[in-house]
Parts: C-alpha cells; sequence; structure tokens
C-alpha cells in the first residue's frame, strides 16, 4: 500500500503513537486512496472529514489492540465529559 505509513503500536514504535503520528499515517492513507496530494478547494471538506476519520479509527485500533498482555496505547481521560 503506501510505504509512507509507518506501524504505530510497540514494539514496532518505540515510543506510543502521538496524535501527530496517527494524523499523519490518515493523512499519508487519504492521499493515496484518493490520488491527491492537496486537495482542490471544491474536495478540501470531505478530504479533511476522511482525514479525521481514518484518525479516529486509528486511535481506536491502536487502543484496543494487546501487544504481550498489555496495551498498546493507554485509554483517554476518564471521568464525566
Amino acid at each position: 500500500m503506501c510505504r509512507s505509513i509507518k506501524t504505530l503500536r510497540p514494539p514496532v514504535l518505540p515510543d506510543e503513537a502521538t496524535d501527530d503520528d496517527i494524523h499523519a499515517a490518515a493523512l499519508q492513507y487519504v492521499r493515496k486512496v484518493s490520488g491527491f496530494r492537496a486537495p482542490a478547494a471544491h474536495n478540501r471538506e470531505v478530504f479533511d472529514r476522511a482525514v479525521a476519520a481514518v484518525a479516529e479509527a486509528t486511535a481506536e485500533l491502536l487502543g484496543g489492540l494487546e501487544v504481550r498482555g498489555r496495551s498498546a496505547r493507554p485509554a483517554g481521560p476518564t471521568g464525566p465529559a
């Protein structure tokens, strides 16, 4: 697929994936699938929504993975919303 996207889970990534890491991977994915490095103005909104959706799905995936019996990424803050 896209060789620019790196594996974001431990132990491949020595530290936890940051939000910036996740966003960068999502952006690369959407660029590859859409065929646009930078979309035209009339496609910007749908492009940005796709990046956000892929980033959210990626964070959910990483948060749910168990690597060697531990969570790959700590759960977000808990408490009242």
